[in-house]
């Protein structure tokens, strides 16, 4: 099965017919507009459905999906994700990366120490910080997302080049 990107999670059930209250996380406006068919994934399991309605209600997302009419059968979905395979993935302009491209990039300073790897991304309004941890010696970093700080991103290589500020280290 080709590998898939969660769009967003179901976080209630919305109404009596089977509607889905979702937490979006794209940030891609408008995305719902192109949804035909997402795959649900919980537990381990990730089953398709082709959407039948999705609007944008405040900061959410109401989403149909065909064959879950009950109240019930939406409830069994709390908790899970829709995602979309990678394939399917609005391109990004260049030098932005989606969060999934990020984690696990091995970090480096432009002086070649290696600080570990991406372990998770913040989104803290302003700008994102990367949570870089070091394995060996369980040090986290928290290196800001900012042109002056990440210098480098080869997705190819796995790796990301940083100059850190002083005093970040």
């Amino acid at each position: 099965m080709e590998q898939t990107a969660a769009l967003g999670k179901v976080i209630n059930t919305h109404g009596v017919k089977g509607g889905l209250k979702v937490q979006p996380l794209s940030d891609v406006p408008g995305r719902l507009k192109h949804l035909d068919r997402v795959f649900v994934e919980k537990a381990g399991r990730s089953t398709a459905y082709h959407v039948a309605e999705a609007i944008t209600h405040g900061r959410f997302w109401i989403v149909r999906l065909e064959g879950v009419q009950t109240y019930e059968e939406a409830n069994a979905l709390v908790g899970s994700l829709l995602a979309i395979p990678l394939s399917e993935r609005v391109e990004l302009p260049a030098g932005s990366f989606y969060h999934d491209q990020i984690i696990g990039l091995a970090v480096y300073t432009v002086g070649g120490v290696c600080l570990g790897r991406v372990r998770e991304v913040l989104e803290t309004g302003a700008n994102d910080v990367y949570i870089v941890r070091d394995e060996e010696n369980g040090r986290e970093v928290l290196i800001p997302a900012l042109k002056t700080v990440v210098k480098a991103i080869d997705l190819e290589e796995g790796k990301m080049d940083v100059d850190p500020p002083e005093g970040l280290l």
